[in-house]
Order: C-alpha cells, then sequence, then structure tokens
C-alpha cells in the first residue's frame, strides 16, 4: 500500500480530520493533505513520530511504498553529504588558522644564532588539516555523483 494511502487509512480509522491529526503531529493541514494526496512525503522523523503515536511498525509505513523508501535514501545521502562538507569546512578553516597564528606567534633569535619558534607545529597542523578538508570535499562529491545513478 502506497504511503500516501496508509496516511489517509490510518487518519479515517482514528476518526480523526486532517486539522485533528495535524495538531497531533505538530505539522500544518496542509501538510496532511499533501501527504494523502501523495504530493509530497514526510521525512524519517516524523514517519518515526506518526509510527509511535498510531502503533504501527516503521516496517509498515516505509516497506510498504518504494517511494518512501527511495527518498528516505535520498535524504540519508543529503544529510551525510551536508555533514562531510560542514566537516571540510570546518578542518579548512582551522588549517588556516593554525597558519595565521604561527604567523602572529613570537619567534626570536637570541645571542648564540639559535632560532626559538616555540609554535612550530602549527604549520604542520595546518597543512594537515587543510589536506583532511579536501579529502572529505572530495569524499562528498564522490558521495553525490554515486547517489545520481
Amino acid at each position: 500500500m502506497k504511503f500516501n494511502e496508509q496516511i489517509y487509512q490510518i487518519r479515517t480509522q482514528s476518526k480523526l480530520t486532517q486539522t485533528e491529526m495535524a495538531d497531533q503531529l505538530h505539522v500544518s493541514r496542509q501538510t496532511i493533505s499533501s501527504w494523502e494526496t501523495g504530493r509530497n512525503l514526510p521525512d524519517l522523523e516524523t514517519v518515526v513520530i506518526i509510527a509511535q503515536h498510531f502503533g504501527i511498525t516503521l516496517d509498515d509505513l516505509i516497506l510498504g511504498d518504494k517511494t518512501m523508501q527511495t527518498k528516505l535514501i535520498k535524504d540519508t545521502s543529503k544529510t551525510h553529504r551536508a555533514r562531510l562538507n560542514f566537516g571540510a569546512a570546518v578542518l579548512f578553516i582551522i588549517g588556516v588558522i593554525c597558519f595565521l597564528a604561527e604567523l602572529v606567534m613570537p619567534s626570536w633569535v637570541d645571542r648564540t644564532s639559535m632560532l626559538h619558534e616555540p609554535y612550530f607545529f602549527l604549520i604542520p597542523i595546518g597543512y594537515l588539516m587543510i589536506f583532511a578538508g579536501i579529502v572529505m570535499s572530495f569524499v562528498s562529491l564522490i558521495s553525490k555523483v554515486r547517489n545520481r545513478k
């Protein structure tokens, strides 16, 4: 059974109007209407709430509809890519901060011509962070290309 049919059946068996069901699930009446007509599908969190609220297994809600399965898989991969992109950006920024910090940290040469650079480790850490950020961006790009197929 398709998800839109299931939502309609759940609502009518519970003797609820679209507005009442929307209030219970903390969504708008229009959202319930769009689910029932098949225009939109809920996200995974909302599907879990529906299952818990109405005492239905997730298998019944999700596995009965191939469209729902496809949507949830795409949503999950988008979330994964967004996390990878965020992580890559953070690593890249940390790398740049390491380079900038090393520039402003004091270094000096003493009377014996010995260079004192107490924050020398910031340069290799900066390179490492930037490299890790680039790798994470590349992994995200590969994931995006792979999921288009």
